[in-house]
């Protein structure tokens, strides 16, 4: 039986909702057991009672609409944020692209960033620097590489953001529709060097609302729909029945 690299238990994630105090601050101070005991319960669920596992060289799928969890999920994965309730168990160097630009410094270029994100990223000085060149030929940013990443559109920051973290040698790659930026000729690439993970047996959790991409490049899937679990199986089981679930409303 296949390692379980990644574990969620009954997991859920909230956030705390601030409201203006309309009534003045007199009345705030007045009532101060109720007023904080109200706000103690106005908070936004992200994520409602969350299961699932991922087994080691396994790649796994999320699915949803925006704003159904998925960016929670990965960046509870990475270890970003902490669960209000439940376990979120890892096994594994995590090797995160989450949002575009997180973890690069505006003012330093995009040479000096590699450096940079590789090191956080777990590597050693030596190690990133042994493969500069590759990542900046990947990246195929050209003579921007010496340019400071405040000037890079976000099609740019996506080529180094993949470039750097799939030339890191990743135990478990976490990619945030990132496929979803950037020209089609370097989505083409990426795919390949996600299939070329696949191959090795990288673990990979890669974050979707495009039932095509799921069915390509995952083993199984997890639909999230209004921060629930809606269903979990085989890529094409829930590229598939998201994709029925999208046209039914499309239609009503």
């Amino acid at each position: 039986m296949s390692e379980v690299v990644i574990k969620f238990e009954n997991v859920s994630k909230s956030y705390p909702m601030y409201h203006e105090m309309t009534g003045g601050l007199k009345p705030f101070l007045l009532n101060l057991p109720k007023a904080i005991k109200n706000l103690r319960r106005s908070r936004f669920e992200s994520l409602k009672d969350i299961s699932f596992e991922v087994k080691r060289g396994e790649t796994f799928g999320i699915m949803g609409k925006n704003g159904a969890g998925k960016s929670t999920t990965l960046s509870l994965i990475a270890g970003v944020i902490k669960p209000t309730s439940g376990k979120v168990t890892v096994n594994g160097r995590i090797s995160p692209l989450l949002e575009l630009g997180a973890g690069f410094h505006h003012e330093l270029t995009g040479r000096e960033n590699i450096l940079l994100n590789g090191v956080l990223l777990g590597m050693t000085k030596k190690q990133v620097l042994s493969k500069v060149d590759e990542i900046i030929n990947f990246s195929e940013l050209g003579e921007f590489i010496e340019q400071p990443i405040r000037t890079y559109s976000s099609g740019m920051l996506a080529r180094l953001g993949f470039s750097v973290v799939s030339h890191l040698d990743p135990e478990i790659l976490l990619v945030d529709e990132v496929l979803a930026v950037g020209d089609i000729g370097f989505q083409r690439k990426c795919l390949d060097k996600m299939n070329l993970f696949r191959r090795k047996g990288v673990t990979m959790v890669f974050v979707s609302h495009f039932a095509g991409e799921i069915e390509k490049l995952c083993d199984r899937a997890m639909w999230i729909d209004n921060r629930l679990v809606s269903m979990i199986g085989s890529a094409h089981e829930i590229a598939e029945a998201y994709s029925k679930s999208v046209d039914f409303f499309k239609t009503v």
